[in-house]
C-alpha cells in the first residue's frame, strides 16, 4: 500500500489535513516515545512507532523491496534511488509540522520496516499525508493500522479534515479510507480519485 507527495513506502495516496489552531501547535508526540503494538491478519505482532533519524538505511532498504507498481502508486513514479537531501527529509521529522510513523516487525531476529505513513504541514492549517506498505505485507492490515494511528495524532493536533489524491486503480488504499470510520466523500478526475475525510 502506498501514498504520494508526503512520501512513504508502498500504496499511492496524497492526503491534506486542515488544521485548527495553525502555527502555535506544540509537538503532539516525541520521536522516541510513540509506540503501539498491532497484530497482522496472520496473527503476527508488529510495532507502529515514531520514525527515528537512524532509520534512514532501513527505510531505503524497504523501498528497494517494493514492486514497480507499488512504487508508482506511492510516488506516482518508479523510484528506488534517493538523494541524501531526500533521505534527510524522510527521516528528520519534528513531530509538529512533519509527523512520521513506521510499521516494524521482527524478521529473522531483527526489526524490519514493512510500512510507513506521514503527514507534512505545507502551509498554515494544511498538511499532506502519505502511506506505503511493502508488497509482502499488503493485505495484512498494516495500512489500516497506520491510518488509525496517524488519525489519532492528527486529532490530538487539532486537525479536522483529510483529503487524498489516490490512483483509481489503488483499490486497497481506497478501501482503507472507506473503512476508516470517518465520513468520506470522493470525486474522480481521469485516473485520480480525490478523497475527503472529516475528523470532526
Amino acid at each position: 500500500m502506498d501514498s504520494a507527495p508526503a512520501h512513504g513506502i508502498g500504496v499511492s495516496v496524497d492526503v491534506i489535513f486542515e488544521v485548527c489552531g495553525g502555527a502555535n501547535r506544540r509537538p503532539v508526540v516525541g520521536p522516541a516515545t510513540y509506540s503501539k503494538f498491532e497484530t497482522l491478519r496472520d496473527g503476527r505482532r508488529f510495532e507502529i512507532r515514531a520514525l527515528r533519524p537512524e532509520d534512514g538505511a532501513d527505510l531505503v532498504a524497504a523501498i528497494k523491496t517494493v514492486s514497480k507498481q507499488s512504487l508508482f502508486r506511492r510516488f506516482f513514479a518508479v523510484r528506488r534511488e534517493f538523494t541524501d537531501k531526500e533521505i534527510a527529509f524522510f527521516v528528520k521529522v519534528d513531530f509538529v509540522n512533519h509527523v512520521a510513523l513506521v510499521a516494524v516487525i521482527e524478521d529473522d531476529g531483527r526489526p524490519t520496516i514493512i510500512g510507513g505513513g506521514r503527514y507534512v504541514v505545507v502551509k498554515a492549517g494544511v498538511a499532506e499525508l502519505a502511506f506505503a506498505v511493502v508488497d509482502a505485507y499488503q493485505g495484512q492490515g498494516v495500512g489500516a493500522a497506520l491510518m488509525r494511528h496517524l488519525t489519532a495524532i492528527a486529532r490530538d493536533a487539532g486537525l479536522q479534515k483529510l483529503s487524498a489524491e489516490v490512483l483509481a486503480e489503488n483499490t486497497a488504499m481506497l478501501k482503507v479510507f472507506a473503512n476508516s470510520g470517518l465520513p468520506m466523500t470522493t470525486s474522480r478526475e481521469a485516473d485520480v480519485v480525490h478523497v475527503a475525510l472529516r475528523l470532526a
